[in-house]
């Protein structure tokens, strides 16, 4: 019996599938076990970013090492089509006030866009009764910028 293979994306593709997404999956490297994570991200075309809390295991991960695995997928309910890209980098944290300003009001575009429920906001340090924009006006987050991607692993189904 042949093992069939799922077909790889090309970079049209996954372009195409992580600026359509907004939900990753980051699996930093643990203490015995990988730690994985699930994150909002934005795309600018060129980088991945992230909103971080400023507590929690995955600080104390990133701390001790940057380097990561960002997952994204996509499938149908019924898991007839599916793909996912897989990329291993590591994190930066954007410390340049503009970019982070620049960044943040796209995670407030992406929340107000996605007509995003207000509960999203305490997974980036904020209280679910405040306005999306708090994350601009009130740093409660870090912000992260996937860099150096070195592989990068992107199948599709169909």
């Amino acid at each position: 019996m042949e093992i069939v293979k799922i077909p790889r994306m090309e970079k049209e593709e996954y372009d195409a599938l992580i600026h359509s997404r907004f939900m990753a999956r980051i699996a930093f490297s643990g203490e015995k076990y990988p730690y994985i994570a699930p994150f909002l991200y934005v795309f600018d075309g060129k980088h991945i970013y992230f909103l971080s809390t400023k507590y929690g295991k995955k600080i104390e991960y990133f701390r001790k090492s940057p380097y990561v695995s960002v997952e994204i997928d996509k499938y149908t309910k019924d898991l007839s089509c599916y793909m996912f890209v897989t990329l291993q980098g590591y994190l930066e944290e954007v410390n340049d006030s503009i970019e982070k300003k620049l960044i943040r009001e796209r995670f407030v575009r992406l929340i107000q866009e996605q007509n995003l429920s207000n509960n999203i906001l305490a997974a980036l340090g904020h209280s679910p009764q405040d306005p999306p924009e708090s994350i601009c006006t009130e740093e409660r987050s870090l912000v992260w910028r996937l860099s150096g991607v070195r592989n990068l692993i992107a199948l599709k189904n169909i």
